[in-house]
């Protein structure tokens, strides 16, 4: 019998299926934010609950649409705004519910990707 003590992981269909599931909530927040922005929010919260259940992440692209810490579906323009610092390299998206500043950093492209033209 094994001392060690890991992790169950669950099936990859399991985590497929998981995947799916958060991104058709946050596609139904999206479209739900102009009449319900409540359910938009509940909906996030679903989504990050199944992702912790099957330990899947959320996209890059999905994680910037809600507040790291109000957990508030955030639209830019509507509830937040974002903003490119060229100083630090990073967006910055601030939610109008929390005041809260998130900073994602971006990097420009390596000098070896665009000489070899890809």
């Amino acid at each position: 019998m094994s001392d060690k003590r890991g992790r169950s992981s669950r099936p990859g269909w399991q985590q497929e299926i998981a995947g799916e599931r958060i991104k058709l909530l946050f596609r139904q927040a999206e479209e739900e934010f102009s009449r319900h922005p409540e359910r938009s929010d509940s909906y996030v919260e679903l989504a990050r609950k199944i992702g912790m259940r099957y330990n899947v992440r959320i996209p890059k692209e999905l994680k910037v649409r809600f507040c790291g810490s109000c957990r508030g579906f955030l639209v830019p323009g509507v509830n937040s705004t974002v903003r490119s610092n060229s100083r630090s390299l990073s967006m910055e998206v601030k939610c109008h519910i929390c005041g809260e500043t998130t900073r994602m950093p971006y990097s420009k492209e390596k000098k070896n990707k665009t000489d070899a033209g890809e």
